[in-house]
């Protein structure tokens, strides 16, 4: 069974704490902060593996969390680095944020891959911070946590022909006509329940290969999650070239094959505008039976003034599908040299953070006495400052005041005993026992943790 859409969740690994160590040897007093430094977390990363054709692994592991970095030591001895940790998908696979909605990533090739949960960067010893008026810094930062993120991954099969239809047009018998795939047939509607991809192979062992897709039947509705058509028009998205397979025989029930036609096609642009853009070959299959010869000029005159080519054949039989076969060869010959010319570059968005400004923030207050500060380098210097330690807190106070984030709180209000949320922590701002704004509340003054979640 084809599983094409799963969620999970990933994590970098945390980085590791720095070291406020001293240095401690025998006949050398106050030697002075030697803390090393925390390693970095691993990141976490897609990679399409050409090996995979299904998201089924994703139904049973759905958590995925990379090695954290290592504490730093003493000696100035640095922390390991954490592992990256890669996470195989098949080719095809689209990545979503499920929180946001924003697209990621969409990995078509072998062994690509991309950033999608970026690692924590492992925290300073005490040895960067001593300076010539402080000798010895009983201060290290924490390491910064890893990313964390849930994921909606959806599979859109790459193959370069889709065969569209109604149910019981006939695609499936055509797939097995043209090339080795061997999909369920029978004489009811939606036999087939899943795209099925075949080997086409025109112009003997040396000539032109492609890959051609059975997509479960359309109906009226498809787009709206009507039949099966919803859950498998994402795979027609990738096809460059569309075979529309149309029963000319108008079937049992003796419909109209024009108005089935334009049905389908219907549904196609109601899911997506784009689809009908792509080169669509017609297929009048069923030309074995009577009917279908009755109609075959109607509508060959009427499609063909559409300007769509047409193709008498009878899947059943084998008639007329080595021509069809050949000009969807020729078709594609003309794409790929049209895709070579323009040489434009796939559209693909990957995640990334390396073009964002770290020096950038923003405040705003949320209710009365409540405000909060965002943006990435402030947010980042929250999570790894160590609040237990005064003089990581007195660092902290100066990164407020020197940024201006200390003078904007005061322009919007903030006043002693407010509580302004940065990183997931909620910090008092200013002091009970001194009512000036100064940042975060001195922890000798009031050992009482102020974080809401201390990650």
């Amino acid at each position: 069974m084809l599983i094409d859409r799963a969620k999970i969740w990933v994590k970098a690994g945390d980085g590791g704490n720095g070291s406020a160590s001293f240095r401690r040897e025998k006949f050398v007093p106050r030697g002075g902060p030697d803390g090393g430094d925390g390693g970095r977390g691993g990141s976490v990363y897609l990679r399409a593996k050409p090996n995979l054709t299904s998201l089924l692994p994703f139904q049973f592991s759905t958590r995925f969390k990379a090695e954290p970095g290592g504490p730093g030591r003493s000696q100035q001895r640095h922390g390991k680095n954490g592992k990256n940790l890669y996470v195989d998908v098949p080719p095809g696979t689209v990545v979503w944020d499920d929180e946001t909605g924003e697209l990621l990533a969409d990995l078509t090739q072998d062994q690509e891959e991309t950033l999608i949960a970026k690692s924590g960067r492992g925290g300073l010893g005490n040895v960067h911070f001593k300076t010539s008026t402080r000798q010895a810094p009983r201060l290290a930062e924490l390491g910064e946590p890893g990313e964390e993120r849930s994921l909606r991954l959806e599979l859109r099969m790459i193959a370069d022909v889709g065969l569209v239809g109604l149910p019981n047009a006939g695609k499936s018998t055509l797939l097995a006509a043209a090339s080795a795939a061997r999909p369920k047939i029978a004489d009811y509607p939606f036999t087939t329940l899943e795209p099925i991809l075949g080997v086409v192979t025109v112009g003997g062992t040396d000539g032109q290969i492609f890959i051609m897709a059975d997509i479960p039947g359309l109906i009226s509705g498809a787009a709206q999650g009507v039949g099966l058509g919803l859950e498998f028009l994402r795979h027609v998205r990738r096809t460059r070239v569309l075979i529309h397979v149309l029963d000319a025989s108008g079937g049992l029930e003796g419909r109209d094959p024009l108005a089935d036609f334009f049905s389908v096609n219907a549904e196609l642009q109601s899911y997506e505008e784009d689809l009908l853009a792509k080169p669509m070959l017609v297929a009048l299959n069923k030309m074995d039976i009577p009917e279908a010869l009755e109609t075959l000029a109607m509508l060959e005159s009427a499609l063909q003034e559409k300007g769509y080519p047409t193709f008498p054949i009878s899947a059943a039989t084998g008639e007329g599908v080595p021509s069809l076969m050949q000009a969807v060869a020729t078709t594609l010959r003309e794409i790929l040299e049209q895709e070579v010319e323009a040489e434009k570059p796939q559209d693909r968005r990957r995640y990334t953070l390396e073009n964002v400004d770290e020096r950038a923030w923003a405040a705003q207050q949320l209710a009365d006495h409540r405000f909060v500060v965002t943006g990435v380098g402030v947010e980042r210097f929250t999570r790894m400052t160590d609040f237990s330690r005064d003089e990581s807190v007195d660092r902290f106070q100066r990164l407020l005041e020197s940024s201006g984030i200390s003078a904007e709180l005061e322009r919007l209000g903030a006043e002693s005993g407010d509580v302004v949320h940065i990183a997931g922590h909620e910090l008092i701002w200013g002091d009970q026992e001194d009512p000036e704004p100064v940042g975060a509340r001195r922890r000798r003054k009031n050992p009482r943790s102020d974080t809401a979640s201390d990650e």
